[in-house]
Order: structure tokens, then sequence, then C-alpha cells
């Protein structure tokens, strides 16, 4: 079988405002409705972030749209979704957010082999003068590139 993967959300503002250490993969634990609306690419990870709370992981503050079809039987958009994690990874997680600065991001939501996957980051937060580091090195970069396209 191939290993077949279709992004559905990105959270590009996670490499900006964070330093993304260490990256996992998680399942999604979702309703029937919510992995039709993930599959039609209605999802946001904007204000989304991860809890751990009583030996479980937590997605929290992820918006996956109401689907249309499913009429009174749809899910609430900002419910609070279980992670599928290993407890071992859960633990290493929960003992570095332990420590001052760290955070859990999400960073994508993709759909592999059909089941709904999530990429999450050990992240820490960045300062504002590395915020503009990202960007004067973004702006070289995208300087660089014109001056090969003009020669």
């Amino acid at each position: 079988m191939t290993d077949e993967i279709k992004v559905v959300a990105t959270n590009r503002k996670a490499g900006f405002e964070y330093f993304l250490l260490e990256t996992f993969e998680a399942g999604l634990a979702l309703q029937g409705s919510e992995i039709k609306s993930l599959r039609a690419g209605q999802m946001s990870l904007v204000e989304a972030y991860v809890d751990i709370e009583t030996g479980q992981a937590w997605l929290r503050g992820a918006h996956i749209a109401p689907y249309e079809q499913a009429s009174h039987y749809n899910h609430d958009p900002l419910r609070a979704r279980r992670l599928l994690l290993h407890k071992k990874q859960i633990r290493q997680l929960f003992n570095a957010v332990r420590q001052k600065g760290m955070t859990i991001v999400p960073t994508k939501v993709y759909l592999k082999e059909g089941r709904a996957k999530i990429e999450i980051a050990l992240a820490r937060g960045k300062k504002l003068h590395d915020k503009r580091e990202t960007i004067a090195s973004r702006d070289r970069a995208r300087e660089a590139e014109r001056e090969s396209r003009v020669r």
C-alpha cells in the first residue's frame, strides 16, 4: 500500500512564533461528521494548541466546520479532540512542557492511508528579536532568489 498523504490544514504561524524543537505524529479521535468535513478540507489550526490533562493529550481550539449533510447529528466545531499517542510520548511531552517557555503546538493535519493524523511539535516561544531575525533571513533568501532569476 502506498503512503498517500493529503495535507488538510497547516499552521504557518507556528514556525514564525516558535522554535520547533521536536515533532510527533498523533492520531485524531473524531466523530463521523468531523472526518467528513476534514476530508473536504474544512479545518483551521489558527487558535489551536495541545493540552495534557489526566494522562491524555487534547487538541483544543481547532475549528472543524460543521458538515452540511449531517443535519442535526453535527458536531461542535470547537470541541476538544483527543490525540492518540503512546503513554511514553505523552509522558515525554508532559515533562518537557513543565519547563519554562515550552509548549506543544499543532503544525499540520493530514490524511494518511485514510486516517486523520496531526503533526505536533514541542516548541519554545520566540522573542521579538528572534522574530525580526526570521523576517530578515526570509527577506535575504527572497532577494537571493530574485537575483538568481534575473541572471
